[in-house]
């Protein structure tokens, strides 16, 4: 289809509509080809390439799944309340007040008001991260030769500027984040050793326990020894749920996460929004 003309540019792009590819969002995201069985109304269905980013605005008690399909994804999160981003994810206090460096299920993403922003209800994949943060312009520039947003080597942070600026956020508003599916832990000497992947597949299961603004770039962890940028598709689904209640397992977990859902309710209730 020609496309010199103004007529047959716009021809040929409203041809595109309906059309597919690897990494993409699906608008609705009803139209999801298979939706997850266990799920309710689908609220977000999204292809992340490596190298990109997304962003989307939960209400409590969406839940939302994170799946690394071909085992070279690695997901860098950060949250934000929707409504007070001042009040984000503290990395820091998500490790140090349940006592444990180490994601996985049953854990709870803190803010640094001691309230819980986001609980993780599922993991399949196990190998996670609370204390590397993800790449810089800097760093990848060294690595990869460039670390810009528009190259083939994007660093975490400058992706993160970007879905920032999509929801009103500047860069000094991002804090540190965690990642998924690309696992470090501590030897005995303090040295951090880089664990990997645990494959295709693997998955995670957030519920949003109050609004949150979601941000995520999909790019390779920064202690990957690997030479070559490596980073494959991530997918993003969530559905509408309910947030954790009282008597909940999760809500009971430890005295520390009893203590930030109780901080999380009475900051809610007294705003009239629980």
């Amino acid at each position: 289809m020609a496309t010199a003309t103004t007529y047959g540019a716009r021809d040929h792009a409203r041809a595109q509509e309906g059309a597919r590819a690897e990494a993409m969002p699906v608008v609705p995201a009803s139209a999801w080809p298979a939706p997850p069985c266990e799920a309710g109304h689908l609220v977000w269905a999204e292809t992340v390439a490596g190298g990109n980013y997304t962003h989307r605005v939960l209400a409590r008690g969406t839940e939302l799944r994170l799946t690394d399909l071909l085992g070279d994804a690695c997901a860098h999160l950060l949250l934000f309340v929707a409504d007070r981003p001042w009040e984000r994810l503290n990395v820091a206090d998500t490790v140090k007040v349940q006592w444990n460096a180490y994601l996985g299920e049953g854990r709870l993403l803190l803010s640094d008001q001691g309230r819980v922003l986001a609980s993780v209800v599922a993991d399949t994949s196990g190998r996670h991260d609370a204390l590397c943060g993800t790449s810089t312009l800097v760093r990848n520039t060294e690595r990869y030769g460039d670390g810009t947003p528009q190259s083939a080597s994007p660093a975490g942070r400058e992706l993160f500027k970007l879905a920032a600026a999509k929801n009103g956020l500047e860069p000094r508003d991002l804090p540190p984040s965690l990642s998924f599916f690309q696992g470090v832990e501590i030897r005995e000497d303090g040295a951090l050793d880089f664990t990997g992947s645990a494959g295709p597949g693997g998955s995670v299961t957030l519920r949003a326990e109050q609004d949150v603004t979601v941000l995520i770039a999909n790019v390779p962890h920064p202690v990957d020894p690997r030479p070559d940028y490596v980073c494959t598709p991530l997918e993003v689904l969530a559905w509408r749920s309910e947030a954790t209640r009282p008597g909940d397992q999760l809500w009971e977990t430890t005295p520390e996460s009893r203590r930030a859902f109780l901080n999380t309710a009475e900051f809610l209730a007294a705003r009239g929004l629980a």
